[in-house]
């Protein structure tokens, strides 16, 4: 039977209408979903309750980790109640809501993580000015500047999406309410409106890019020129965690946001967005907890394993 909207309603189509198994995939996605909450608490408590991990680097790990947990709240709670209860409508305020916090935790975390490279380039290239670069005050800064400037997008294309005008299909093919999918039901022409959130895209990645490609350049001439094979292999397992992390997030956002529409199938779409809204949340903790020594130190610490030293 097919769902009745009102005339603001939209139908989350999403992908378990394409699964031979769609309460198995459910269940599997239910506990991804709350793997990936517990292990981004754990990591936000691990840096909050030991005072060796209240360095400016594990404060960006743990913006990190709670941008990871509200962006994950932000689609997938909604599919899986959609799923249980048989209902895939939203409606178009819980849509815009919906994508504007989707599109300012993504563009955000693009700038948390250029910031954190500039961390790291100030840690290895220039150690003994990092306690003055680098204190409280510029690191309470550069996440203001994070915030504000992944909240642009939000504020200037999601108002634009919601007021085209939609055809009589109000069918997203998609899990949530992303902006190409949702773009794609408009009856008039958004050939210039896609051309220009394409620009705006393209900057948005440009710059976070230009900040860590010139960052990690500056990091391997220092770590060629260092002396202490063990100052090389620490600072280079440090920033392969951040280089792993930055793969994953900006590869998936460089298909979704800049290849052409000749590329994308919704069936695509979906699996990618799979990957970096539920994958990418899962991942990060991993990352950051098991290639770091100070960080599985501090977990053996909170459960009692034994002493540090």
């Amino acid at each position: 039977m097919r769902n009745y909207t009102g005339p603001s309603d939209f139908i989350l189509v999403g992908f378990f209408s394409q699964s031979k198994h769609p309460a198995l995939l459910a269940v599997v996605i239910f506990v991804v979903f709350l793997m990936a909450l517990s292990g981004n608490i754990l990591l936000i408590l691990l840096i909050l309750s030991d005072t060796r991990l209240h360095t400016p680097m594990y404060f960006f790990i743990s913006q990190l980790s709670l941008m990871d947990m509200m962006y994950i709240s932000v689609t997938v709670p909604k599919m899986l109640m959609d799923q249980v209860l048989g209902s895939h409508k939203i409606s178009a305020v819980a849509c815009g809501m919906q994508m504007f916090l989707y599109v300012t935790i993504g563009g955000s975390e693009f700038f948390l993580l250029a910031a954190m490279s500039y961390d790291r380039y100030v840690a290895i290239c220039h150690p003994l000015r990092y306690p003055v670069l680098m204190n409280r005050r510029v690191c309470l800064l550069l996440m203001s500047v994070c915030w504000f400037l992944g909240s642009l997008d939000g504020f200037v294309f999601i108002p634009v999406t919601m007021t085209f005008p939609f055809c009589e299909s109000r069918e997203i093919h998609h899990f949530f309410c992303e902006v190409p999918a949702v773009t794609k039901l408009s009856c008039s022409d958004t050939w210039f409106y896609e051309t220009l959130m394409y620009l705006c895209c393209v900057l948005m990645l440009l710059i976070p890019v230009t900040v860590i490609s010139s960052s990690y350049s500056s990091i391997l001439l220092t770590v060629h020129r260092m002396n202490s094979a063990e100052g090389r292999k620490k600072a280079l397992a440090t920033c392969s965690s951040h280089m792993t992390v930055v793969t994953l997030f900006y590869g998936a956002a460089i298909y979704t946001y800049m290849l052409p529409t000749s590329f994308h199938t919704p069936e695509k779409d979906m699996v990618v967005s799979v990957f970096y809204t539920i994958l990418t949340p899962l991942l990060n903790p991993l990352i950051y907890s098991f290639r770091n020594k100070n960080v599985t130190e501090a977990l053996k610490k909170l459960l009692g394993m034994g002493p540090l030293f």
